[in-house]
């Protein structure tokens, strides 16, 4: 077995030194092309691997940055699939079933969080670090979000999705970077958006196209800041207009396209609005189903805008109003918090507000 190449290997071949090795590996952009390329041809000549240990050791770091997502796989109880043929032979290719409307739909959360992990993947490459992803699915004591602490060297958690006092004490420990949420007098570093400012205003558009009749607001759950700030948007553009408390309906759901649906059942009830403004897209295409389902015409006779700019949003029919987030950028963003906070701890907290655009789509429009 041949003698393993090392880093001054590398850098003797390339006529580097062995710091310059290192920055083309971590963060190929900060060096000259021609140099870079150099030692490029000299890791892949002599197949040289980094190691990851030998570095951590030396530079008392991991280069490994932690995500932790709340627990929101409801979907424990379905079958595993046995990927072994069992006594009867092979399983089929493939099976027909009829599809509920819920049936294979991918959990809500996950359509945010996709796209802020892409972001932070993609960041992370960028910036020469590694991305730890953990999910704390029945996770009550948060063993998880400890575990993934003390294997990283900054962290990035949505907001409300770790207790105070558990992230205090991690963040004693490493750097700590909240997603979503305004800042609250913490010593964290937060990424944003604009959820108030937007809502008001799509708020004020929804009002100038709808006709004179009632409102209704479908909030999203409780503890949700994002949702809480949604809401003082709503009130806020309501509250500029008179429009009398009792012309307001506001119902509350948990961000899924089910609750949207449950929503839309109990107005169509009590009396259709004439126009409804969720606190998400999943929530707003839900009342969309339960309206078509009714024979309610969506905007003829309601209007219906969500919140988020989910892909489905563009692929409805009637194409939904919204207010697209920039997800991808959360999560590129989380990330360049958390490098510079490694370079800079001392420095104070930075909280970074994203903004946001609002597509006026069918969904809410004045009928010709």
């Amino acid at each position: 077995m041949s003698k393993r190449a090392t880093v001054y290997d590398v850098a003797d071949r390339a006529g580097v030194s062995i710091a310059t090795v290192s920055r083309v590996l971590r963060q190929p952009d900060a060096v000259r092309p021609a140099t870079r390329e150099r030692v490029l041809d000299s890791v892949s000549a002599l197949g040289y691997v980094p190691s990851g240990s030998a570095r951590g050791l030396a530079e008392r770091r991991t280069g490994v940055l932690g995500l932790y997502f709340p627990g929101f796989d409801a979907s424990e109880d379905a079958p595993v699939l046995d990927v072994l043929a069992d006594d009867q032979g092979e399983a089929p290719p493939f099976t027909v079933e009829q599809a509920s409307a819920d049936a294979g739909a991918p959990h809500p959360t996950m359509l945010f969080l996709d796209e802020v992990l892409r972001g932070a993947e993609l960041e992370a490459w960028k910036q020469g670090f590694v991305l730890m992803i953990g999910v704390g699915r029945d996770d009550p004591t948060r063993e998880t979000v400890r575990d993934i602490a003390g294997r990283v060297d900054g962290l990035m958690v949505l907001a409300q999705s770790v207790p105070d006092d558990v992230l205090a004490r991690l963040a004693q420990r490493i750097p700590v970077v909240v997603l979503s949420g305004p800042a609250r007098g913490d010593s964290y570093d937060h990424v944003t958006v604009s959820n108030a400012e937007a809502m008001s205003e799509l708020t004020r558009l929804v009002l100038a196209q709808a006709d004179q009749g009632t409102l209704a607001f479908l909030a999203g759950p409780e503890d949700s800041p994002d949702g809480a700030q949604r809401w003082e948007g709503f009130a806020a553009a309501v509250a500029e207009t008179g429009i009398a408390t009792d012309a307001v309906t506001v119902l509350r759901g948990d961000f899924t396209r089910a609750s949207g649906r449950r929503a839309a059942e109990q107005l169509i009830a009590d009396g259709v609005p004439a126009a409804l403004i969720a606190a998400n897209d999943q929530m707003a295409l839900g009342a969309i189903d339960a309206f078509r389902s009714a024979g309610i015409r969506v905007p003829h006779d309601v209007r219906v805008t969500g919140f988020d700019g989910i892909e489905a949003a563009a692929l409805s029919r009637p194409a939904l109003t919204t207010v697209r987030q920039p997800m991808i950028d959360l999560g590129r963003a989380a990330v360049q918090l958390l490098s510079r906070r490694l370079e800079n701890p001392d420095g104070e907290p930075m909280t970074v507000r994203l903004p946001v655009q609002i597509l006026v789509r069918e969904s809410s429009q004045r009928p010709d």
